[in-house]
């Protein structure tokens, strides 16, 4: 009999960083020149697996987006507006809570750890054997553009066909982030922390991780704790009783790390907060899909963090429009671990300026909270449905009154 373990996702980016670490200290005292051998080693696959990733970003914006619009062109008339609505408002909320606080917080505690080396942190410290050059077959905001139109244009004429096509390439889609790129991620971060070790960056990066750690699992609270307030103030329930009725399902999410995974537990504590059956039936498994105010905090801080890290300057003028399109983007995620952040890289890189170290420092930095961004996405989507459900029945009443049918009003 065999024993399969299994470690997930996140247990093997630590233990991937422990080894970069530990071996970026030990191998030079041991060989310089071996050091440098296995430094360009690990650069080679970085500029590989890097080459891939941007060939396959604006397949994932394509793969995900589009076929996500048109999904959401169908429905229950004003239930999904409203539902929809909601939720991209609390992601947009999330998203300017997490700039004005990472904004606030960061500067200082990057400034007294780092200084003008900290610039370095991410880049190789030795070239790569050879360089292949991987084209992607479009750029990425040709690709926000192509899902739009496609998505918009599915919903409008209700093509079942092309829709069928789109599904089937959002399949092999997340086949390939599934199983090429989520299994290769460690190693990728493995190499960049090799870097960094061996260029002495490491201490004052991960020194910034745990700040940006701490302060988004703050975060986090803050923003269930807003979801929760509006949702019991048009209920007149008390908000922490809502937040314990939800809490099996921000545990389960701690677990599974999926939104997708959680929805039967989501589902039911809904119910249990005295939301309809017929509100929480609709509106849990589409949030699950479309509310990421948890996922979008992390990637609004990380993506701060790293830029402060990297001497770039931060501006609410350049943020905001990253934040909208976030919100449109986080349509995108795919249902796997990380999946918020593979979705986002397209943005980061055209609308942030991150170059390929930065990238891979936002990913380790992202999914060393995943669970717990996902948790909080979960989380809020019951204070979402208790939202819709006291608006719907609001409606209800009104086109009663009027003699019209809820959907007419």
């Amino acid at each position: 009999m065999v024993l399969k373990l299994k470690i997930g996702l996140i247990w093997r980016i630590i233990i991937a960083i422990a080894l970069a670490v530990g071996l970026g200290l030990v191998i030079p005292k041991i060989s310089e020149g071996f050091a440098d051998w296995f430094v360009s080693l690990a650069a080679t696959f970085n500029m590989i697996f890097g080459g891939f990733l941007n060939f396959v970003v604006p397949l994932i914006i394509v793969a995900f987006i589009a076929p996500g619009i048109a999904k959401l062109g169908k429905g229950s008339g004003r239930l999904l507006g409203l539902a929809t609505g909601f939720a991209y408002f609390s992601t947009i909320v999330a998203g300017i809570l997490a700039f004005f606080a990472a904004t606030a917080i960061l500067p200082g505690f990057i400034g007294s750890i780092g200084n003008d080396d900290i610039e370095n942190a991410g880049r190789a410290a030795a070239e790569s054997f050879f360089t292949i050059e991987m084209t992607p077959i479009m750029g990425v905001m040709s690709a926000l553009l192509l899902a739009f139109v496609l998505g918009i244009g599915m919903a409008s004429i209700g093509s079942k066909s092309m829709l069928a096509v789109f599904d089937e390439f959002n399949v092999l889609i997340e086949k390939v982030i599934s199983f090429v790129i989520i299994p290769l991620l460690p190693f990728h971060i493995f190499g960049i922390f090799l870097n960094m070790t061996y260029t002495g960056q490491v201490a004052k990066v991960l020194s910034v991780f745990a700040v940006v750690f701490v302060m988004i699992i703050g975060l986090h609270l803050v923003m269930l704790t807003l979801q929760y307030s509006v949702a019991g103030t048009l209920t007149k329930r008390n908000p922490f009783g809502l937040m314990k009725i939800m809490a099996p399902a921000y545990f389960t999410a701690l677990g599974t790390q999926s939104s997708a995974a959680t929805i039967p537990v989501t589902l039911r504590q809904a119910r249990e907060t005295g939301a309809s059956e017929k509100v929480t039936g609709f509106t849990i498994p589409l949030f699950a899909t479309i509310h990421l105010s948890g996922s979008t905090i992390t990637l609004v801080s990380c993506s701060i963090g790293v830029m402060l890290m990297n001497g770039m300057s931060v501006e609410f003028s350049t943020y905001l429009p990253f934040i909208f399109m976030l919100g449109v983007t986080m349509i995108a995620a795919p249902g796997v671990p990380g999946g918020a952040v593979m979705a986002a890289l397209g943005l980061l890189s055209t609308m942030l300026g991150f170059d390929e170290g930065m990238v891979a420092l936002m990913i380790a930095l992202y999914m060393a909270q995943d669970s717990f961004g996902t948790a909080t996405n979960v989380t809020g989507d019951g204070a979402l449905a208790i939202m819709v459900d006291r608006f719907t029945k609001k409606d209800n009443a009104v086109a009663a009154k009027t003699n019209l049918e809820p959907e007419q009003y």
